[in-house]
């Protein structure tokens, strides 16, 4: 796993969605098609906003001077796939939390057309139902770039400590634990711990390991402690993110205060 350190939250953005476009380019090149995954909460912010940027790239040239090969403005969205990680179970995509929402809010509607959007419909009345359902169209569709982050408690996309490394389903109902919970009210898509959904349907790790290239984007301080376990620990299940270590192409994306903890900080400037 490569491990950069930016000098801010948007430049590490920038390099992120420069490295997704750049995958999303060669992958329509080799087969008319991109897939794509997306995660979301606060550590996606900057990567999702440059990728949209992507589509205006006036706007990105101001935040990341060198374009991919081909140029920005070569990404042809209608050719790209998109699925995402995770979402509540029982929540409505109406929900400020809600994880389509989201992606509709600041990737999807930004855009314009995309190929397809595949959605967990979290809110169906039947989650293992609904785990075969966008599971099914997964399998189907081999994925070429995933952007992830790491949760304060070492999670990958919902998959929590003590995660399962060995699950073939590419979707699975999980329980979500007070930690991974609590960093979601402090995040401030709740108003109360209750009101956090204690289930989810999240892509398995096996299945995110699946993908052709990840990029994983790690801001802030509160998320130094994971960093170091997935980085410098030994790789287990109590810190689900360390699997990233055995993906062949894999870059995790830092900036100075979630990289503080590291013995070494390869500092990129911009």
């Amino acid at each position: 796993m490569e491990t950069l350190v930016f000098e801010t939250a948007p430049a590490l953005g920038a390099y992120g969605a420069r490295i997704a476009a750049e995958t999303i380019q060669a992958a329509i090149r080799r087969t008319g098609r991109a897939n794509i995954i997306l995660a979301t909460g606060a550590s996606q912010f900057e990567v999702l906003a440059a990728l949209v940027a992507v589509a205006q790239p006036r706007l990105l040239g101001a935040v990341h001077r060198r374009p991919p090969e081909g140029g920005w403005a070569t990404v042809d969205w209608s050719k790209v796939v998109m699925f995402h990680l995770d979402e509540y179970v029982g929540l409505p995509d109406t929900h400020p939390a809600s994880f389509r929402r989201y992606l509709r809010e600041r990737f999807v509607e930004k855009v314009g057309r995309l190929g397809a959007v595949h959605f967990i419909g979290g809110d169906r009345p039947d989650p293992s139902a609904e785990c075969s359902r966008v599971g099914d169209i997964l399998s189907a569709n081999p994925i070429d770039v995933a952007l992830v982050g790491i949760g304060e408690n070492g999670h990958l996309a919902f998959n929590d400590p003590p995660a399962d490394f060995d699950a073939e389903e590419p979707y699975l109902v999980v329980d979500l634990d007070e930690a991974c919970r609590r960093q979601q009210l402090g995040e401030g898509w709740f108003a109360t711990l209750d009101d956090v959904p204690r289930r989810a349907i999240s892509m398995s790790i096996r299945q995110i390991l699946k993908s052709r290239r990840i990029v994983c984007s790690v801001p802030d301080r509160r998320k130094a402690e994971a960093v170091l376990a997935a980085v410098e620990g030994p790789i287990t299940n109590l810190c689900p993110a360390s699997v990233l270590r055995r993906h062949p192409d894999c870059v995790l994306l830092l900036e100075p205060e979630s990289a503080s903890l590291l013995s070494k900080k390869p500092l990129v400037r911009s």
